[in-house]
């Protein structure tokens, strides 16, 4: 009997915490799992669940460990071989079923992703994965995976790895406490640790939600606090004394709350700062509320107590929600949206008594250490097996020799041919599709003025005789966000061809507009835009290629924002105010260039014709050589794009002659404050 359930309501003087049974934690396991299944088959939202999971974990998992604590020393590596043991085989089972259906029923470019995700699920590590994921440009686009619910189980486990460490520090804090002080030293110790946790943890919880709420949503330290404040009330729950109308009130409330909270807040978009205080605190009232014995209790009837074992049922919903993903509102008729999600919950519970039946009972009737240890191992390593040979299987299925434009591939060319053409495998293969874009990182990249982010030019073919660069005919920039960048793979072979180079000026998630288009408002990306316009008038390039539209998606529709039609007249009205000749940044001009001579030639698309005009793309810009010696070098005042340097640098140029005609382009070295020359 718990303090609760005395008929005065005082507490048990040295009880020790969460030692007897709850039914009310039986309960809230089961309205959490019910309402994680039913927001995600048919809301299409998260509903806060799995906090209250987290802090029914910290409440259980503190109370065994002070008892534990109590009793002697704490042998944390066989609390660390029993969690892992009771974990692995039923999630193994589920990894390798997952496995071999996604091989069978996913397509073929989501597999990479998929066994990523499957092996940091077999190692625990999956909320690691999808944090990582989180914040690589690159894997934003990423789908929800068959194996992404594996994360909340991943945080468990580092929880229940990281709390007998934890209580271990305080056991021996406490080691020197005469026997009959033990226990309150202890739960002193326990207390003082638990709410350093809990502050701690929730205070960067916060400030990672509002900076990176993506990586804060899946990150194990912004949740230690919600295991830290299941602790705390098992440490001190039962001295909160309440009167049976008020424990039935309380149970209730967080009962409402619990539901609601998917409901009212945008939890995949504000959790887990402050906003979980939601669930996490509607829980707590439900836990102090207790049995309350009244038949309106929340908790206090047989058949809610009954409802308490779905939790054994719905374990492996992942794998029915890989197999049917829900319909969200809005899309199909409302029966037919009622019926896929019975059918997903008919799936997840029967394959989940069948785990729970199958796997989970025979082998907790097991003894022994090394045997359990044994199992982990095994189970294991079979799902990392079973899914690096579907990588395998998968990477030998991409053939190497294919070329694009071949009589087998003509692509779009085929609309143009007279006779049929045999239908082939995609170019690129679905499996290779996401390396399929210019690696613009491997060009000549350099930073760009007054902003760290590159500026990247394809290299320039060498002369065969002066093995110096062959300056090209035209200067291509293409600058915006990484759709823009994906452009460079069409207009490549187009340079390639006519002695063009293409200079690309990209930022993830930043079109180039005079608004913030992705993010509202983002500062960073409004002055890099800024930036950018300031560099393309420095160069003076020949063309400028960047977006037109936004939205061309699945239920968007395509449009011209009007922060692109403004970066556009705006760098259409900086480059008509650039003079030819224009040494200096001043106010009268934007431009930042050196004085240049006007072209004596303009060849066209197409001409093999070299200009000898251009400046070289870095770097300051060096006047026109007097043709009256084959080389000469001095220090000739330059202008720099360096705001520290715009008044005092010099630089150190050389020209040459050759025997071509025009002269190749001269050459600016350097170029340092006074004149002084850098390596």
């Amino acid at each position: 009997m718990t303090a609760r359930e005395q008929p005065g309501g005082r507490p048990l003087v040295g009880a020790s915490p969460a030692a007897a049974y709850r039914p009310e934690l039986q309960g809230l396991r089961a309205l959490a799992v019910v309402l994680v299944a039913i927001y995600h088959v048919w809301v299409g939202r998260v509903s806060g669940g799995v906090d209250v999971f987290f802090l029914v974990s910290g409440f259980l998992l503190t109370g065994q460990l002070l008892r534990a604590a109590e009793r002697g020393p704490l042998d944390v590596r066989a609390r660390w071989a029993r969690s892992i043991a009771r974990l692995v085989p039923a999630a193994a089972v589920v990894l390798v079923a997952t496995t071999i259906a996604a091989a069978l029923v996913l397509p073929e470019g989501r597999w990479g992703q998929t066994v990523r995700e499957i092996i940091a699920s077999a190692l625990f590590l999956e909320n690691w994965q999808l944090a990582a994921d989180s914040v690589d440009y690159a894997a934003r686009g990423n789908v929800e995976s068959v194996a992404q619910h594996f994360w909340s189980l991943s945080v468990q486990l580092q929880v229940f790895l990281l709390w007998p460490l934890l209580f271990a520090v305080v056991a021996l804090a406490c080691r020197t406490a005469a026997p009959g002080d033990r226990p309150a030293r202890l739960r002193r110790g326990a207390t003082t640790a638990l709410l350093a946790v809990f502050a701690a943890s929730l205070v960067y919880s916060v400030d990672l939600t509002i900076t990176n709420q993506p990586l804060a949503y899946f990150h194990t330290l912004t949740r230690l606090w919600e295991f830290a404040l299941g602790g705390l009330l098992a440490l001190h729950g039962d001295r909160i004394v309440l009167t049976l109308r008020r424990r039935v009130a309380a149970g209730w409330t967080g009962v409402v709350g619990l539901v609601a909270c998917g409901a009212v807040i945008p939890v995949a978009q504000a959790f887990p700062g402050i906003a979980a205080l939601w669930p996490t605190g509607c829980a707590a009232l439900v836990l102090l509320a207790g049995r309350t014995g009244a038949t309106a209790g929340a908790t206090g009837s047989s058949p809610r107590r009954r409802c308490a074992t779905w939790r054994h049922q719905l374990r492996p919903v992942p794998v029915a929600l890989a197999a049917a993903r829900p319909v969200p509102a809005g899309h199909g008729p409302g029966d037919s949206r009622v019926r896929r999600g019975r059918l997903i919950l008919c799936v997840a519970t029967g394959l989940a008594a069948l785990t729970h039946e199958c796997v989970e009972k025979p082998l907790a009737r097991r003894r022994g250490a090394r045997g359990r240890n044994r199992i982990t191992v095994a189970c294991t390593a079979t799902v990392i097996a079973v899914a690096l040979t579907w990588q395998v299987a998968a990477a030998m299925r991409v053939d190497p020799e294919a070329v694009l434009g071949d009589d087998e591939h003509p692509g779009a060319h085929a609309l143009l041919m007279d006779e049929d053409v045999e239908p082939a495998e995609l170019l690129p293969s679905a499996l290779a599709v996401t390396e399929d874009w210019v690696r613009i990182e491997r060009w000549d990249c350099t930073l760009m003025a007054e902003f760290p982010m590159d500026v990247c030019a394809q290299p320039l073919p060498v002369d065969e005789d002066t093995q110096e660069p062959v300056a090209p005919d035209r200067r291509i920039v293409v600058v915006g966000d990484s759709h823009a960048q994906q452009l460079t793979g069409a207009l490549l072979p187009i340079a390639q061809e006519n002695n063009w180079q293409i200079i690309v000026i990209a930022r993830g998630a930043c079109p180039f507009s005079t608004a913030s288009e992705v993010v509202p408002d983002e500062a960073d990306c409004l002055a890099w835009n800024a930036a950018a316009a300031d560099e393309i008038t420095a160069m003076r390039p020949d063309a400028v290629v960047t977006l037109a539209t936004r939205d061309a998606r699945v239920g968007q529709t395509e449009q011209t924002p009007a922060g692109f039609v403004e970066a556009w007249r705006r760098l259409d009205a900086q480059a008509s105010r650039c003079s030819p000749c224009a040494t200096t940044r001043a106010s009268t001009t934007p431009c930042r260039t050196a004085c240049r001579p006007a072209p004596t030639t303009s060849p066209g698309v197409g001409s093999t014709a070299r200009r000898s005009t251009r400046p070289t793309l870095r770097g300051p810009t060096c006047p026109t050589s007097p043709r009256t010696s084959p080389s000469s070098t001095s220090p000739t005042p330059c202008a720099t794009r360096s705001a520290a340097h715009r008044s005092s640098a010099t630089c150190s140029c050389t020209w040459t002659t050759t025997t071509s005609r025009p002269p190749t382009a001269p050459r600016c070295r350097a170029c340092s404050p006074g004149g002084s020359r850098k390596p």
